[in-house]
């Protein structure tokens, strides 16, 4: 069983206080900035689903448009490989250099490559240059976001009084259901205004330059917020640790390979909900894109509402025990809801989409806190992006592109249920060998 390192704080007292205003500038740049990288993650995913093979995969689309939409959803995956690695090299430079200029760092360049993808030729206008440029900057993408999530976690989660941090650090998680709801609502509004012929051959270009204007005020909101008090204090008193990363794997492998471990689940049943339902809904069952879009849009909203309250549950129940909540749900439902999208009726499509949600908030919610709380000070920053990226690895990466095969290879949509119910019972498992953390002093 693994448990974090450093002791409780009992010193702070656990009446409520009202919000500051640095605090409201924290939960804001931390919801604004996440909402917009995510916002550029899921418009790459749900655009694989829908346009990208006919236009960066021509060729195999006209010969096998069924492969060519799987290795589509395969260019989502690939960019989670690289997370890692901006994980790894953002997480040394927060822990070394502070939370605050990683942020910057990793908006900037998230938006940066995707205002490219909004600009790159397709395979009809200079071949396979095409889909090499498209995976270039997907790698990119996946670069900057295995930085993000951390330093937005701890922003949010070290400015926290010790009996709200649940609650604050909901808000970094709120900005990927934000994100989704502008991703999708971005593509059902031009989907909805113009022919399927002009979206296919400029009108998808739109939401990926839109992107600039999110990076610029993204940034403006993230550029006001003061360092982390966490990340301040440490500066102070370091007198050693000039590798933090070798400390990390040294003592902390176990929360690492554990904070990967709970987050599987979540991630793989999100990147369905992001990339794959909508597109199964269209191309499988023959349903309407924008009402689908819609719908989709919609039932992101209960994601947005349900991650806020596993944030604030978990103030109030414990980290561990509103995640538990959170799996058994999803592993219950993972399957069941199958039967209703298969009905091809938008209002049971909807249904089917939001109580999975209720679980997706749950497991979610609590999960910046929870990761904070297991990690030391000096290597925090590097623990939790580290964790963070290696479940959406083992998580999301593929998750579009596994849905995709289970249905071509059995013809039952259910069993893509049976694959995510599996992995919620490992997630489930994992997060029930974690000691609650809530309450630990952030500053050891």
């Amino acid at each position: 069983m693994a448990s974090p390192t450093h002791e409780r704080d009992h010193t702070a007292p656990d009446r409520p206080k009202a919000v500051t205003r640095e605090e409201r500038k924290v939960l804001a740049g931390t919801l604004v900035g996440t909402s917009i990288e995510w916002y550029d993650f899921f418009i790459y995913a749900q655009a694989a689903g829908l346009v990208l093979a006919p236009l960066f995969l021509a060729p195999l689309a006209e010969s096998n448009p069924g492969l060519a939409q799987v290795l589509s959803f395969a260019t989502i995956g690939i960019s989670f490989l690289f997370r890692p690695l901006g994980a790894i090299i953002a997480g040394h430079l927060g822990d070394r250099l502070g939370r605050k200029r990683m942020l910057v760092l990793t908006l900037i360049l998230m938006g940066a490559s995707t205002a490219l993808i909004g600009v790159l030729p397709t395979y009809a206008q200079i071949g396979i240059g095409a889909p090499i440029l498209l995976i270039l900057l997907r790698i990119l993408q996946g670069f900057s976001a295995g930085g993000e999530w951390g330093g937005a976690a701890l922003m949010s989660v070290e400015h926290a009084p010790k009996n709200r941090r649940g609650y604050f650090g909901a808000y970094p998680q709120i900005g990927v259901p934000v994100g989704m709801i502008l991703a999708t609502a971005t593509l059902w509004i031009l989907t909805s205004s113009m022919s399927a012929e002009a979206f296919l051959e400029w009108g998808w270009r739109i939401p990926f330059l839109f992107s600039i204007v999110l990076i610029a005020v993204g940034y403006l909101i993230r550029r006001a917020v003061e360092e982390s008090p966490v990340f301040a204090d440490l500066l102070k008193r370091r007198k050693e640790s000039s590798a933090p990363l070798g400390q990390l794997f040294r003592k902390n492998w176990r929360q690492v390979v554990l904070t990967a471990l709970v987050f599987i689940a979540n991630n793989a049943a999100g990147y369905l909900l992001i990339a794959f339902f909508a597109t199964y809904a269209v191309t499988s069952l023959g349903m309407d894109r924008p009402t689908v879009l819609l719908a989709t849009t919609l039932a992101s909203f209960g994601w947005l509402a349900f991650t806020l309250w596993g944030g604030r549950l978990s103030d109030r129940l414990g980290r561990v025990r509103t995640f538990q909540i959170g799996y058994l749900i999803l592993a219950v439902w993972a399957v069941p809801m199958w039967f209703l999208i298969d009905t091809a009726n938008i209002v049971w499509y909807f249904v089917a989409l939001f109580v999975m949600t209720i679980g997706l908030g749950l497991s979610y919610g609590p999960q910046a806190a929870l990761y904070a709380e297991m990690f030391p000070a000096n290597v925090r920053y590097s623990g939790v992006s580290i964790g963070y990226a290696l479940g959406a690895i083992l998580g999301g990466a593929f998750a579009p592109m596994i849905a995709e095969a289970l249905l071509r290879a059995t013809g039952m949509s259910w069993t893509i249920g049976a694959y995510i119910a599996v992995a919620a019972v490992v997630s489930l498992v994992a997060v029930s060998l974690i000691k609650e953390p809530k309450g630990i002093d952030l500053h050891a």
